[in-house]
């Protein structure tokens, strides 16, 4: 398996706080790469800008990402632009969610 493929195994295992979906899932991953010293850079928004969240969700997903066997150093920038909507979630969050 691929550390990218690992990375977002791991990124699955998190969940928004107020919506039982993880993060992958509902769109809030933009981008996930990793470089040939495997450095894995995340970039990823939160559904509001004033999510309850905004502080300790991207510490999660960096410490989680920093697990992985192999992963020698994570950079994650957390960003607002696109916006995050709905549009953005999986087929599999909509139907969890009923949408």
């Amino acid at each position: 398996m691929e550390i990218k493929e690992k990375v977002i195994a791991e990124i699955k295992k998190i969940y928004d706080p107020e919506i039982p979906v993880n993060i992958y899932e509902l769109g809030l991953i933009y981008d996930v790469t990793v470089d040939k010293e495997n450095k894995v850079y995340v970039k990823m928004t939160l559904t509001t800008p004033n999510c309850p969240v905004a502080e300790s969700l991207p510490n999660e997903v960096k410490n989680s990402i920093k697990e992985i066997k192999d992963v020698n150093d994570v950079t994650l920038d957390l960003v607002w632009d696109p916006p995050w909507d709905k549009s953005m979630m999986s087929e599999a969050a909509k139907l969890e969610l009923n949408l």
